[in-house]
């Protein structure tokens, strides 16, 4: 999982320099866009709202959920605008990281005076 530690470290790099301009009290969107526009220009592979289809028995639902953002294939990164992350929003990057059988993502709230107070690594 060393890859997935470098390529997070980066993620948090580049979502703090965005929280660092933008402040807290935008959508959801406009932080996703700008740290969307920080990580390609590190050069990094980056899918933005990557559809994750869910399979129920034999059938596959094409629209299930979006991954706000998926790095170099490896980590997911879901952005939240909320006071307070909870159990829900954690139980949402988990069903990703397991649909798509990743072993990182981390979980950013930009509702927050300092960035650092709103990163969650989450583990699958």
């Amino acid at each position: 999982m060393t890859e997935e530690n470098e390529i997070s470290n980066k993620i948090i790099g580049c979502a703090l320099n965005v929280h660092k301009q933008l402040g807290p009290g935008l959508l959801e969107s406009a932080y996703r866009e700008c740290l969307f526009y920080e990580l390609k220009e590190l050069g990094l592979s980056v899918q933005k709202e990557k559809p994750m289809p869910i399979l129920y028995k034999e059938v596959k639902l094409d629209h299930g959920y979006r991954i706000d953002l998926l790095v170099e294939n490896k980590v997911v990164v879901e952005i939240k605008t909320v006071d307070i992350l909870n159990d829900v929003h954690k139980a949402q990057i988990l069903t990703y990281l397991k649909l798509g059988n990743y072993k990182l993502g981390l979980l950013l709230n930009f509702h927050v005076s300092i960035l650092k107070n709103g990163i969650k690594r989450i583990i699958n």
